[in-house]
Formats: structure tokens, sequence, C-alpha cells
């Protein structure tokens, strides 16, 4: 399903905090968010799903208005896993996972041994499956955000949107998360802080500053050293990864001796495209 912000742009209360975004999603692919905290990644992601409106603009799928649809409409074409969550009354891991089926449910009717079988194999995804029968609100930050992918999971949406989904998680279930979430031919839009990992999983990156979009583009050629400084005001170099030999970016803070320390190190051109 494609996805396409038309000058978007999004007032909360009498400040605007994104101003008039534009940028498609092809069906099937990868997207980034990037930017500094406060830049509106999750602001511009929440149109997606209808909890921002847009002052200006519009969100379509598969040119449609998202405005126009129902509820239940976007929920059967977006699923979202969000930074977090305020489910603090007493649901199990799987009773939070099986309210990814409510989108595809009708009436009263009870949970399928499909939806069940769903449950039990996102569970097992990501790596949830002892947690099962344990309630939710008592489960650590990391367990959480894997039980709340497998609810975006389960919802079988064509599009998946991700709002920091990184966070919690330690190194090894991070890359392994990204893996989940991106060889599954769904449309991936994910508002990330790790460059690396968008320069790993990414067709395209958005950078965001202020609320507007600074560029858009692959992120091999677009996360340059200028942009980098530009936006997040830290010096860049690209390197070759030691173990992958992909292009890997340091980092470091922007002080006069971090790009000659970076650059004595670089095998990759440091030069926009």
């Amino acid at each position: 399903m494609n996805v396409e912000f038309q000058n978007v742009s999004v007032t909360l209360g009498s400040t605007r905090v994104v101003h008039d975004v534009s940028f498609s999603a092809p069906s099937g692919s990868v997207i980034g968010i990037l930017g500094p905290n406060g830049c509106g990644k999750s602001t511009l992601l929440r149109t997606l799903y209808r909890v921002n409106r847009p002052s200006a603009g519009r969100v379509l799928f598969d040119g449609e208005d998202v405005r126009r649809l129902s509820s239940r409409q976007v929920a059967l074409r977006v699923a979202v896993m969000a930074q977090e969550s305020s489910q603090d009354f007493p649901m199990t891991a799987r009773e939070v996972v099986m309210l990814g089926r409510a989108p595809h449910q009708h009436g009263f009717g009870a949970d399928s041994p499909h939806d069940h079988h769903l449950v039990h194999q996102a569970l097992l995804d990501v790596g949830a499956s002892s947690l099962t029968d344990r309630y939710f609100a008592g489960l650590s930050g990391g367990e959480k955000q894997r039980v709340l992918l497998a609810r975006a999971l389960v919802q079988e949406a064509p599009v998946l949107v991700l709002d920091e989904p990184t966070n919690h998680l330690d190194v090894a279930f991070q890359l392994e998360l990204m893996h989940l979430v991106t060889s599954r031919g769904r449309t991936v839009l994910a508002a990330l802080h790790d460059m690396n990992l968008a320069a790993e999983f990414c067709d395209h990156v958005a950078v965001l500053q202020s609320g507007k979009l600074q560029a858009f583009g692959p992120p091999s050629s677009l996360l340059d050293p200028e942009l980098i400084r530009d936006c997040f005001g830290v010096e860049s170099r690209k390197l070759k990864h030691p173990l992958t030999g992909r292009p890997l970016i340091a980092i470091a803070a922007a002080t006069p001796n971090a790009a000659t320390a970076l650059g004595q190190d670089s095998e990759f051109s440091a030069s926009r495209p």
C-alpha cells in the first residue's frame, strides 16, 4: 500500500509543529524518519493513524484521504507500535496482543482458532512466548516493546508505523526487530534516532528539523557530514564497517578536533552527491 504526505502541516494548540511536509512511501518500502528531539517526527506519524489532524495538506493511502476513512478502515490499513503504552489495567501479554485482531472481528464473537494461532506465532517471532500469561503492566520496558510489536504484527495491516521502536531494547533485539518488520513486504514508516539502523534497513530517509523536511532520499547518499552537522549539530564520517563491509556512520561531538579525528579513518567519500 502506498502512503503519501501531501503538504502536511500540523498545529497543536497555537504552535505549528509540522510545516508543509511532502514525501511518498511506495508500497513495500521502508522509510526512516530522522531528526533531533522535538523536530516533529511523532507528530507527523500520528497523522497517519488519525491521532493528529493536519491543519493543512492530506495523508493518503493508495490515493485515499485517511480522514475520509472510518476508524475500522484505518485499523485495517495501518498498525502502530508507539513509544509508550498507557495500558496499566490488568491484561496479560496474550490479551494485549489479541487486541491487534480486533479490526478483523465483528460484533462480540469469540476469538477464532486462526486468531489464537497468529497471536501464538507473533509472540514466538518476537521472543516473548515466555511472557504470554504475565500481566503487561508488570513487564519491563523492553518486554513491553516486544509485546507491542507482536500486537502490531497480528493486525496484518499493509502499513506498519513504528515510533522509536528500539527504545528499551538491547542491541541484539534492535537488529532483530528491524529485520522482523522490514522482511514481511509491508510499507514501513519508522521514527528513528539511530542513523546506522536507518542506513542498514531503510530504503529512504526523511530528515526533519524544526518540523520542516530538510532532505529525502536513500540513506547511503543522503546522510553525509554536512547534513548531519546542520540537522544534529555533530560531526560525522562514513567508515567501512569492519564486520559487514557496509558503510558505518561515526559520530562525535562538534568540537574543533572532532572532524580531524574522524577524518583520519574515513574510507568512504564524505561529500554530498
